[in-house]
């Protein structure tokens, strides 16, 4: 069975981003059906519908690896109870110029955290909704709140808690399943 390759997306910038050492932590944790690539976003011009007739390389770049992916997993923190610009500026780089979108027809899952008990919530649900509009099926079970993920981690970047790894590890299980399907 040939791998499917999925895009992974982190919504934070930050060198030592929570969102960023778990989604490294599910990169390594990840089925060997999945080649998981982490696609950077933060180098991404802001989208401007005047740059599309000679859009930037940056953009060229990052439209041919979401539209070469089989299925994305998203990780987001939550600012002001919704997702980061960075993410959303990405979703819109990739789905235009209107009628050619890239993300289209393919799985996809989020996983959100936050420092707060809440695990992002806000921000999971938020990301949802674009991604409806340019039809990326999201997986609805189980869902990813990561909270207080600032104890989750130790020096190394590693995670801690066993059970932490091992709710990550069924996550990635039913994201394998859920990838398969399509």
């Amino acid at each position: 069975m040939k791998k499917k390759k999925i895009a992974v997306l982190v919504g934070s910038l930050r060198k030592e981003s929570y969102n960023r050492k778990l989604a490294k932590e599910m990169i390594a944790m990840a089925p060997d059906s999945l080649e998981m690539e982490l696609v950077e976003i933060g180098q991404l011009v802001h989208y401007n519908e005047d740059l599309d007739q000679n859009p930037p390389t940056e953009w060229v770049e990052f439209r041919k690896k979401i539209k070469e992916a089989d299925g994305y997993l998203f990780f987001t923190p939550e600012y002001n109870r919704s997702i980061p610009g960075v993410l959303k500026n990405a979703i819109d780089v990739a789905s235009r110029p209107y009628g050619q979108n890239n993300w289209g027809g393919k799985p996809g899952a989020i996983v959100s955290s936050s420092i707060s008990p809440l695990g992002g919530e806000g921000a999971n649900h938020v990301l949802r909704q674009p991604m409806v509009f340019v039809n990326v099926y999201m997986m609805q079970q189980p869902e990813a709140y990561i909270g207080n993920t600032m104890s989750l981690f130790g020096e190394d970047g590693k995670l801690l808690k066993e059970e932490t790894r091992t709710f990550l590890r069924n996550y990635m299980q039913a994201f394998e399943a859920w990838v398969n399907r399509f």
